[in-house]
């Protein structure tokens, strides 16, 4: 198939090309395909990637105790529900970090048969985290080494793709604080190892201080949230030396900037201006960052990554540009894909966006795609 009359935008380069797109089956080619499509008028983009999502939570429950309280294959049919609303809106590759019954790895093997319409997924299956901590309801409690040992064992025989631990404590968790470590960094240090023996990259979830320090020096990939609270509340602890440690060892910040964080913006007041300055200080710094959402949180809808990538955009400083690529070949790097999504080449996934407008300028056209082709399959046809 020729993709014919179009302007792209590879995913790397500053500007878009003006051509056609060759494919083969599911991948793109370097030429030559038979049938032709005239898509005139319209612009394509790699498809989106969302770094940090979790299928099996509905956004409508805010109890995460109330969630996923169906049998298997009912749970099954409102999560291939939400599947299929993310790849309508683009959202062609995403991260799961985190659910309890293993649902979301059914649901990326049935995705993969193509017998359901949604994202390439990634999942990690049950999260490490400490007794009674962040997201224990999940069943990866781990008291010490040994028991950590223990779940990731049994998330490596389910046929997880990485391995998510739960370094700090978390908001939506009573008796946990966002601020407090759950691990100390000889434990979870561990932990990683024994993750990295097993073939797996890790995932932490980090929103103080201390806990982000005791991650990267544990050799995590990606540090989600990134939220750098201290006593003085979010955004208060903001350390150089950290941020530094990340940098020179290559980790991803997964910030999970919703759609809803709009409502912070403009309001000048100690939020807003510190989770500005952090960012811009990340960034000055070197610090890698990726487009997440923690979709599936109370609220946070799983279909809304274009939504959220302008507010991102806004509280870290970032051009059009730097807010696609940070969910198109970033991300793929950040999780362990490049090479196979997030950029518009030859042996690449035919995963493609196709808007009106101008997305390097203008983010918001996004939200509202005119075409979507995932694995070389059209998923919403052009018109």
């Amino acid at each position: 198939m020729r993709l014919e009359g179009l302007r792209f935008w590879d995913g790397l380069t500053d500007d878009y090309v003006e051509g056609a797109i060759d494919l083969a089956g599911e991948v793109i080619m370097a030429g030559g395909g038979r049938e032709v499509v005239n898509l005139a008028g319209l612009t394509a983009i790699p498809g989106l990637i969302d770094c940090h999502v979790h299928m099996v939570l509905d956004p409508d429950v805010r109890d995460p105790l109330a969630q996923s309280k169906g049998d298997d294959e009912t749970e099954l049919a409102a999560m291939a529900a939400r599947a299929r609303s993310m790849v309508e809106a683009g959202i062609t590759t995403a991260r799961d970090l985190g659910g309890g019954r293993f649902l979301e790895l059914e649901l990326r093997d049935r995705i993969a048969r193509r017998e359901v319409v949604g994202p390439r997924l990634k999942c990690a299956g049950q999260p490490v985290t400490s007794p009674h901590g962040h997201c224990f309801f999940w069943g990866g409690e781990a008291a010490d080494v040994d028991a950590a040992h223990a779940v990731i064992a049994r998330q490596r025989q389910r046929g997880v793709d990485l391995v998510k631990v739960m370094a700090t404590g978390g908001s939506m968790t009573k008796g946990t604080r966002p601020k407090d470590s759950q691990f100390d960094g000889e434990t979870l240090a561990e932990i990683v190892a024994e993750a990295k023996r097993c073939g797996f990259d890790v995932a932490a979830h980090c929103h103080g201080t201390q806990g982000i320090g005791f991650a990267v020096r544990a050799g995590v990939r990606t540090v989600e949230h990134c939220s750098w609270v201290g006593d003085e509340g979010w955004g208060s602890a903001y350390d150089a030396d950290i941020a530094a440690e990340l940098v020179q060892a290559g980790v991803f910040v997964s910030p999970t900037v919703n759609a809803g964080w709009q409502r912070f913006l403009g309001k000048g007041d100690g939020f807003e201006s510190r989770v500005k300055s952090n960012f811009e200080a990340m960034r000055t710094a070197g610090v890698r960052l990726v487009a997440s959402t923690d979709a599936g949180i109370p609220n946070v809808r799983h279909a809304d990554l274009a939504r959220a990538l302008p507010v991102f955009a806004a509280f870290a400083g970032l051009s059009p540009l730097e807010a696609l690529r940070t969910a198109t070949s970033a991300a793929a790097c950040a999780i362990g894909l490049e090479g196979e999504v997030g950029v518009i080449a030859p042996g690449h996934s035919a995963d493609l966006l196709f808007i009106e407008g101008d997305p390097l300028s203008d983010l918001g056209c996004l939200a509202a795609p005119v075409a979507v082709m995932a694995r070389g399959r059209w998923v919403v046809p052009p018109p």
